[in-house]
């Protein structure tokens, strides 16, 4: 099932490469670039229009956790974790995971939520997630790294396992996206980079005098919004997953506005 569509979409996937995603680029790089989506995510609320959904999510499957796959440095985590707690009306627990776990970032969030946040330390495949790990699985901001093939083989692992999914990309990928970025980002990152928690002698040297940060955000930035999967592709990725009988999808964007919009992908068991 669909819900609306962004105007003036950008309606073409490059995936081009991220520097984040390559096995040689230097930890210390990617981990400044994750702070710094961390930060522009919490402060943003960019996740905020998608809250419902994943509300609906968790009193679906009847659960107060969920286990976040691909989580980066976390970003929006903890803003997603106290406004669902609130709605809710009781705590929520998250579980912080990756293929390539950023450890400080995770200790950095599960101090900060009194450990309300904790996280597996071990590398964790979103493709082939282990079946230990029970419950509803998210993964913000990451699904558009993984290539349709890829994408497929998370969709039918969590369908195969009847577990419950979120995919939730921040963007509505159109063209006014793309100019905003484009013209505001470059004094964004410059602007708030000192602000930024928890702080980092190498993060300000990265990005001031030697600004490999910058031009690193920018490029896999510019990268994220071509390789964004829109709710039309979406669909195109579930028409290649064998869905099991008493297993739904929902996909759509939620929000307003350009930095408001997310697009969303559902998938969950249905009681009959």
């Amino acid at each position: 099932m669909r819900t609306k569509q962004s105007l003036l979409p950008l309606n073409f996937r490059l995936h081009l490469f991220e520097l984040e995603d390559q096995p040689w680029f230097p930890h210390i790089f990617r981990q400044g670039m994750l702070d710094f989506l961390r930060f522009m995510i919490s402060k943003l609320g960019a996740y905020g229009p998608a809250i419902p959904l994943l509300e609906d999510l968790l009193r679906r499957s009847g659960q107060t956790h969920f286990t976040d796959l691909c989580s980066g440095a976390g970003g929006g985590i903890a803003g997603i974790r106290e406004a669902l707690s609130q709605r809710m009306g009781v705590p929520v627990l998250v579980t912080l995971s990756d293929r390539y776990p950023n450890i400080g970032a995770y200790e950095f969030l599960q101090a900060e939520s009194g450990g309300m946040i904790d996280f597996i330390a071990s590398p964790v495949d979103a493709t082939n997630v282990p079946p230990q790990i029970k419950g509803v699985r998210t993964i913000f901001s990451s699904f558009h790294h993984f290539r349709p093939q890829q994408a497929v083989a998370i969709l039918q692992n969590a369908a195969d396992q009847r577990a419950p999914i979120g995919i939730f990309e921040g963007g509505g990928k159109t063209w006014a996206e793309l100019v905003i970025f484009l013209f505001t980002f470059p004094i964004i990152i410059l602007l708030v980079t000192p602000f930024i928690r928890p702080f980092k002698l190498s993060r300000l040297l990265f990005t001031y005098l030697i600004p490999i940060i910058p031009l690193g955000i920018l490029w896999d930035g510019l990268v994220s919004l071509f390789r964004l999967y829109n709710p039309r592709m979406l669909d195109e990725l579930l028409d290649r997953v064998d869905t099991p009988p008493g297993y739904t999808w929902r996909s759509g964007i939620v929000g307003s506005g350009p930095g408001k919009q997310v697009i969303y992908l559902l998938g969950y068991p249905v009681n009959k």
